[in-house]
């Protein structure tokens, strides 16, 4: 492999169009009697390569390297030179399971694949690119300290999480019991206890929930479905419906597609996730909304999109509720809110991250005649 097809691997943003582009050119510069002036020298492409702050590692079709720069070495904590590993076993490397599985999947379907390499002292972001006869490229990026800071913050996170389930489902059973034998002033203690115990249930879950999240990008997420917004959120609403019976606040509920016919409107989501970002979504309208008030939700198609509109008839959103209501444990003023329910303070910031995993987005703003405003976009159903 020359030069100028070896660094096909690696030119155009890692697109594998980029690199059809360059590959599917091989037979033909091979009949050419002399260079395009749009052929830069090998030499030159060469010394490109080997300057890439990227490592890369060439590997042909039986899995044996074809090359690879200094930086891979490098990042690969290779004592000796590269240059003695030239048709060498891929295998000699140690790759781990799952990167062998990503090279063979990267050549059947002839698509990009995104993993880790494991090492000894640290983990190495992988990029495969497929290319022509077998061949693929992988590139390797070293994660700086502040990614492997945050990593590992993350796993604490969901590590003390799962250890806290336990001893609060153990806790909730314990102040049941009591509740059944308190009466007077230990009665009042004990239901605070239990509201206490069952704040920290959801938090703990929420945090769970943000873990599972954070470690699931979207190429990776649950296989999407066909998705009815209207009955999905009529079943989000009888969840919620004796807490705003309590407080007589209605739904009023509307769907409409880009051509304006009735309730013909589908999304291509993930059904779990939608229900639960739909299920905090309208929960937190509940908390902001007045007594005696309705929340107003609106189903419609933008190009692409299937939008859920959530309106509230409450205080609105200030320029601070705008600017961080989707940081986690972020909680606006609590003046605004109109029932006594504390949330977790990560309610929104799940509803992002479940926007973000399944292709979409969420934003805020105030309505226009007043209340606020949270429109949910996610993939619209073909």
């Amino acid at each position: 492999m020359s030069a100028t097809h070896a660094l096909a691997f690696l030119i155009g943003g890692g697109a594998g169009a980029g690199l059809a582009l360059w590959l599917k050119r091989k037979p033909r510069l091979k009949r050419r009697s002399r260079r395009s002036p749009l052929d830069p020298p090998d030499t030159q492409l060469r010394e490109w390569m080997e300057e890439m702050p990227q490592g890369w590692l060439l590997i042909n079709g039986d899995n044996r390297i074809g090359g690879l720069n200094p930086r891979a070495e490098w990042l690969l904590e290779l004592e000796d030179s590269g240059l003695g590993l030239r048709g060498e076993p891929f295998a000699l490397l140690d790759p781990s399971d799952e990167l062998l599985h990503l090279v063979n999947l990267a050549r059947e379907k002839g698509m990009a694949q995104r993993s880790s390499w494991p090492l000894r002292s640290s983990n190495l972001d992988v990029r495969v690119m497929p290319g022509d006869h077998g061949w693929v490229a992988v590139v390797l990026q070293g994660r700086n300290p502040l990614e492997s800071q945050l990593e590992r913050q993350e796993q604490w996170v969901s590590d003390v999480a799962h250890e806290l389930k336990t001893p609060l489902t153990a806790l909730r059973l314990v102040g049941d019991s009591l509740a059944l034998k308190a009466d007077g002033r230990q009665a009042v203690l004990v239901q605070r206890l239990q509201r206490e115990l069952e704040r920290l249930q959801v938090l703990v879950s929420d945090l769970l929930d943000l873990s599972r999240l954070d470690n699931t990008p979207f190429t990776e997420s649950n296989p999407q479905a066909v998705v009815d917004p209207v009955a999905l959120l009529q079943q989000v609403w009888s969840t919620l419906e004796p807490m705003a019976g309590e407080r007589g606040v209605q739904l009023t509920l509307s769907s409409a597609a880009a051509d304006g016919t009735e309730g013909s409107v589908q999304a291509a989501t993930d059904p779990a996730r939608f229900h639960q970002a739909l299920l905090n979504l309208l929960d937190n309208a509940l908390r902001y909304s007045p007594d005696q008030a309705a929340i107003e939700v609106e189903i419609s198609t933008r190009n692409r999109w299937c939008m859920v509109a959530v309106r509230d008839h409450g205080p609105g959103l200030s320029d601070t509720d705008l600017e961080r209501m989707f940081q986690r444990f972020y909680r606006g003023d609590p003046s605004r809110a109109r029932s006594p329910r504390s949330g977790s303070g990560l309610g929104l910031a799940i509803v992002q991250q479940i926007a973000l995993s399944q292709g979409g987005m969420v934003r805020a703003s105030n309505h226009p005649d007043g209340g606020a405003l949270l429109e949910l976009l996610v993939p619209r159903a073909a």
